[in-house]
């Protein structure tokens, strides 16, 4: 009597759940970025026109290029406060080294490489002491940084930048703003690093459990550092889009962009235990935030009540991602 066989097959496919799809987080931000709108179309008749949305960006997004790299340190399961102070010193330096002569286009790269290296730094601290938590590391970098603005400049202004310099801030690419089309690009980049390559992948593993990925051979020094030197980077592309928006720079500038940063990735669904978060999440909630200002701007509300407004969606967007959380 022969043997019977049978063939047999395995489908890691998992059917399509449309409750877990349209249940994401992100939904919830889209519906609350449309309520945002309709709210700000309410303040004032002249607010829903495509010039709103083309100029109204110009306002916030020098402060979104930092979003992005902060999602990383976030996903790490660490925080990194002194963002602010590095675009404080990145903005000065590149002041400072353009007065004493420097030609503007070097003194740009001088400040892309000087927030580089504040980042390098903070990664460094965090791979040589391990026992000291990100928090108390970049609190102490974050008072050193702009120390050293206000040691360079005191209290005063630094400026006379040449004309072509404000086109960063506020020039076009055709209808659409510069900084927008340089955003969108740098999106792109971060976006694919997080969710198509092993560097984020690392990330997601670290931040689930940082240790066993040391003993599972993972260089997680080596991407603690990577990580800084990309939040400086990014924090230095700030300080020359906000310079430019400005026309001059102080040591106190970017004062609470810290925390405006932190609030847009937590509002975006990134865990701050580390381990989960979708780059959708923090975009969205950059034009949540951004836009919810801009429309409370319209009516002269003050900046006190705006930072309670954002605290309480903020606080009602971490309880609802807990609730989830523990539901599953």
């Amino acid at each position: 009597m022969g043997e019977q066989i049978v063939n047999r097959t395995l489908s890691i496919d998992k059917p399509w759940d449309w409750k877990k799809f349209f249940f994401q987080w992100e939904w919830l931000l889209v519906l609350i970025f449309i309520a945002i709108h309709i709210f700000n179309s309410i303040l004032s008749p002249y607010y829903l026109n495509i010039g709103t949305f083309l100029n109204a960006p110009m306002s916030f997004l020098d402060k979104a290029f930092i979003v992005l790299p902060m999602m990383f340190v976030i996903i790490l399961g660490n925080i990194d406060i002194s963002v602010s102070s590095i675009v404080a010193f990145t903005s000065v330096m590149m002041a400072v080294l353009f007065n004493a002569g420097l030609p503007m286009p070097l003194a740009l790269v001088a400040a892309l490489i000087v927030g580089t290296i504040c980042g390098g730094i903070n990664g460094l601290l965090l791979v040589k002491f391990k026992e000291l938590p990100a928090m108390i590391v970049t609190l102490s970098t974050m008072t050193i940084y702009r120390g050293i603005a206000y040691v360079i400049l005191e209290n005063r202004a630094s400026g006379g930048f040449p004309s072509w310099f404000s086109f960063f801030a506020w020039g076009y690419v055709g209808p659409v703003p510069f900084i927008m089309v340089v955003f969108a690009a740098a999106a792109v980049i971060f976006g694919i690093l997080l969710h198509k390559t092993s560097f984020g992948r690392t990330l997601y593993a670290m931040g689930s459990n940082k240790l066993a990925s040391r003993y599972s051979g993972v260089k997680t020094d080596r991407v603690l550092l990577i990580v800084g030197m990309l939040t400086g980077l990014m924090s230095a592309v700030c300080a020359i889009f906000l310079t430019s928006r400005m026309g001059s720079t102080r040591p106190n500038v970017a004062l609470g962009y810290e925390l405006d940063v932190i609030a847009m990735v937590v509002l975006g669904g990134v865990s701050t235990s580390g381990g989960t978060g979708r780059i959708a999440g923090p975009l969205l909630a950059i034009f949540i935030i951004g836009f919810l200002n801009y429309g409370l701007g319209l009516i002269n509300v003050s900046a006190q009540v705006i930072l309670i407004i954002l605290g309480l969606l903020l606080v009602l967007s971490v309880l609802v991602m807990n609730l989830r959380t523990a539901r599953r």
